[in-house]
């Protein structure tokens, strides 16, 4: 029973106790902050493009919005928006990314040398 009461004791310990991170580790992290602002960017330009356009063609298909040719014609106007929207969020998610991987390529290449050099 007491070895029982260690073994959980340690478990609570450990998961409490400061952890070490690897080079490994600050190298995926490295990763995910050049790439995580390019993807959230991209993503969110890619879904109100999309959610424009779906309302462009809510107003041509249906009588939602103006009746008539003046419905048309706006949904017509309103899903080109969205259309334009969402044809530039992948122009722009790779400029960030570039951008980003210019910026942070210095460190991340010295990490990764640093991890090669000790693994040999």
């Amino acid at each position: 029973m007491e070895d029982l009461n260690k073994v959980y004791a340690q478990r609570i310990a450990e998961e409490y106790a400061p952890k070490k991170e690897t080079k490994v580790v600050q190298l995926k992290k490295l990763d995910e902050k050049v790439k995580r602002p390019a993807e959230i960017t991209g993503l969110v330009l890619g879904i109100i493009g999309a959610l424009i356009l779906g309302a462009g063609m809510s107003c041509v298909l249906t009588d939602f919005g103006p009746s008539g040719q003046a419905g048309l014609i706006a949904g017509i106007i309103v899903g080109v928006v969205g259309l334009i929207i969402a044809g530039v969020a992948y122009p722009i998610y790779n400029k960030i990314l570039v951008t980003r991987k210019q910026k942070y390529a210095y460190e991340i290449t010295e990490l990764a040398k640093e991890i090669t050099e000790e693994n040999n």
